[in-house]
């Protein structure tokens, strides 16, 4: 029986936001540098144009704060007593972060009212809509609701691959095999697996284990190194589980493959297969099938209960039940 914890964190710093790969467009902070250790408990944004006319009924401290290209240009079109006034109001409010997506230097206002709060204040090149679409996507990964587990995602045609299974059963060298044959390594030992706002599950590595595999005997492998960046990525789908265990004489295994098995991972259903080690068997070209067999599944050839069906009609006898599904 597989088990998935649920875990994961409620709310993220804004010093670990800044540093998400998807917000390398983010310029170094402007102000308010000491705010970095603030907590963000959101996973939108909020466009604070109201607050900038002392409409301060909404606003949410612990939500990313935008001021866009039109809030800018309101501020700018008041006088400086005004609009000194209006932004020291905004920054009162005690908020988490503040991002200017219009270019170049913030305001001096800005800078004066954020250092004066201890509230980060950054700025991007970026158009507010991109802005907002690269900071939901780093909140989506930071804020989900995650688990860690043991075991190794491997893209294989396309198909996130789960492989679970006792230490040392084989798990990474299966990797090592499908990495060399063209297929992509995602994480290895440790999986970081993510609920995403539409209902997949994410599985990504570890920052410090990215781009590495163990083999037994030779040491930590960097596969980016070995096999070139196509080699690796950075996260992918997880959509088939597969569960490797050391296969034994007088075993039962799945047969013809007509009961589908699946795994609840975080509340998302997901096929599994259980898949014997025994010597002599290819396990990289396996995994390969299974892969392609789940995509055959996905586009509805199930080749199990095709087989089935057809055996039932050469026989003259009624499909059995399990098969009409």
């Amino acid at each position: 029986m597989l088990l998935f914890v649920k875990t994961g964190p409620e709310t993220v710093s804004v010093g670990a936001l800044l540093q998400h790969d998807g917000l390398e467009g983010f310029v170094p902070v402007h102000a308010g540098a000491e705010g970095l250790s603030r907590a963000i408990s959101h996973p939108r944004v909020q466009k604070s144009g109201l607050a900038l006319v002392g409409h301060f009924a909404g606003i949410v401290a612990t939500r990313v704060q935008i001021l866009g290209n039109t809030e800018i240009s309101f501020l700018e079109s008041l006088d400086a007593k005004a609009r000194d006034e209006r932004v020291a109001g905004l920054f009162e409010l005690g908020l988490s972060l503040v991002v200017v997506t219009r270019g170049g230097e913030p305001l001096p206002e800005l800078v004066v009212h954020a250092t004066r709060t201890g509230t980060a204040l950054v700025a991007t090149e970026y158009r507010s809509s991109r802005s907002i679409t690269a900071v939901h996507c780093a909140l989506d990964e930071l804020l989900a609701t995650t688990t860690t587990r043991h075991g190794v995602l491997v893209d294989i045609h396309g198909v996130g691959v789960l492989l679970v299974g006792p230490s040392g059963i084989g798990k990474s060298e299966c990797a090592l095999f499908l990495v060399e044959r063209g297929h992509r390594l995602v994480a290895d030992d440790q999986v970081i697996l993510a609920v995403t706002p539409d209902g997949h599950i994410d599985g990504r590595p570890p920052s410090l284990l990215r781009d590495h595999l163990e083999v037994r005997g030779i040491g930590i492998l960097n596969m980016r190194d070995l096999f070139g960046a196509t080699a690796v990525r950075r996260q992918k789908h997880v959509e088939l589980i597969v569960e490797l265990f050391v296969g034994r004489e007088g075993d039962e295994y799945e047969r013809l493959g007509i009961d589908d098995q699946s795994q609840e991972i975080l509340g998302v259903e997901l096929p599994m297969l259980r898949i014997p080690i025994r010597p002599g068997r290819n396990m990289g070209v396996i995994l390969e099938v299974a892969a392609r067999n789940h995509l055959l599944k996905q586009s509805g050839h199930h080749s199990g209960r095709r087989f089935v069906e057809d055996l039932a009609e050469e026989l003259g006898v009624e499909t059995p039940p399990e098969t009409k599904r």
